[in-house]
């Protein structure tokens, strides 16, 4: 049975579980997009605490634009700021020069549609974790569903309901412990161990 999710940058940790978890997951994009929500942005852990990450989009038929229509706007350079971010925040971190070729062409890539990088940063992260798995999109909407992830994983005060355990981040001399940041913090903080601490928590 399918479970639907919304497409995202960089997918929280919970994203990755519940994804993972699922026998047939399907990323749904014919939805009519939404601000402010995790689909063009993610947390990360900085110097000066949890940081967002966020894409410029542009919405070409109004307030009306699905999230299959929805393309990167050329204002702000994006992929230099979100680059230079990480390095900053995760330059420390112990895997940090391990993983980082996996994910750097997203920041060396002219993508035209928001769905092309989070596509792309999913891959990324599949790879980096040793996962095999497809990514499928929705044909149409899909108006109700069983297992439906849609809105609570875009929301940016989602409560999953799920348990997670405290992992070493660079700045915990600094900060309490960050739950449910981009999978992205766990892999450049735990490296080999970051695909057991998802599916095994």
């Amino acid at each position: 049975m399918s479970t639907l999710f919304p497409t995202a940058y960089f997918p929280s940790i919970g994203y990755m579980k519940l994804f993972l978890q699922a026998e047939q997951p399907v990323i749904e994009i014919w939805d009519t997009y939404h601000k402010q929500t995790f689909r063009n942005r993610c947390q990360v852990m900085t110097a000066n605490g949890v940081q967002s990450l966020s894409i410029p989009v542009k919405k070409v038929n109004g307030n009306h634009t699905m999230t299959k229509d929805m393309i990167l706007s050329p204002v702000e350079p994006w992929q230099q700021i979100h680059r230079r971010c990480l390095e900053s925040a995760y330059k420390a971190s112990p895997y940090f020069d391990h993983y980082y070729g996996y994910i750097a062409p997203i920041f060396e890539t002219k993508f035209e549609r928001l769905t092309d990088v989070n596509d792309a940063a999913l891959k990324a992260v599949f790879k980096m974790l040793k996962i095999d798995k497809e990514i499928t999109h929705t044909t149409d909407y899909i108006h109700e569903a069983e297992n439906d992830f849609r809105e609570l994983l875009s929301s940016k005060n989602a409560d999953l309901g799920l348990q997670f355990p405290p992992y070493y981040q660079v700045f915990c001399n600094k900060y309490p412990f960050a739950p449910d940041l981009s999978v992205l913090d766990l892999i450049f903080n735990e490296g080999p161990e970051a695909k057991k601490h998802i599916l095994e928590r």
